[in-house]
Parts: C-alpha cells; structure tokens; sequence
C-alpha cells in the first residue's frame, strides 16, 4: 500500500491509501477519489516529501494536543462508538457481508468487523465502499 497526498479542485489536501500508482489513476479516472472535505472528484497528486528509512530504530512520535485537537479526537471516539451501536459486527466475515451488501445478495445494513490487507484491497478492487474505524489506544487496554 501507498499513501499519496492529494488536493482536489477546491484546494482541500488530504492523504489516500491505494495499492499503487496504477490503481491511484484508476480509481481517479473513474472518478472514485472524492474530497472529504467537499466531495470533489477532480482529484490529483500533491507534492509530498520522500520517506526515507535510515535503518536506526523509528522514534515514537508524541502529539501534544490542543484543545481543537482534544476536541476532534473525541468527536472521532464518539463517532466509533455510534457506528459500533448502530451497526452489526460481522467479525472475520466482513469482506463476505461487505460483498453480499455491495451486490444485493442480502438486505442493505450498517456492518463492521476485521478484514485482512488482502480481503480489504479485493473489496477495493470490487468498488466495495468502507473506511476503517480507528483504533484509539485507549481501546487496546
């Protein structure tokens, strides 16, 4: 997987996961990469510095936060929560749910559950719509 930096037509930049380049233009040929921010699909690459991997040990990155950031923090925490409530957990069969729903095999429904990098990039590949619900590190405890 490759995280690009995008900017679409309104000026909004925000970050996109895609298997590659190829399936980047793909995907924004057939107008699938939306803005966030205003759901513009005329979409392209933003400049974006290299990773570079020096070989020593990664340091931990440490957020101090503001209060805009506590405040959109537990804006997300309480949005995972509300999908948990309101959706089905389908555990390890989320691709196959997620599958079903995408083609009418079974009746429309808010779901969640794991999926494995291979099962989420299929489902990609399918035009199977989801997003990841974060994983907050109060929620490993």
């Amino acid at each position: 997987m490759i995280r690009f930096s995008l900017r679409c037509d309104g000026d909004h930049a925000f970050d996109a996961w895609f298997r590659n380049s190829e399936d980047f233009h793909r995907q924004t040929d057939r107008r699938l990469v939306e803005c966030p921010h205003c759901g513009s699909s005329s979409v392209e690459k933003a400049l974006m510095a290299p990773s570079v991997s020096t070989g020593r040990k990664r340091e931990q990155i440490a957020l101090a936060m503001g209060e805009e950031q506590k405040r959109v923090l537990t804006q997300l925490k309480e949005l995972a929560e509300k999908v948990k409530r309101e959706a089905d957990d389908v555990g390890d069969r989320f691709a196959e749910e997620a599958r079903k729903i995408h083609f009418g095999e079974t009746e429309a429904r808010g779901i969640y559950g794991q999926a494995t990098p291979d099962e989420a990039r299929a489902l990609i590949e399918d035009g199977v719509e989801f997003m990841p619900i974060p994983v907050f590190p109060d929620d490993r405890n």
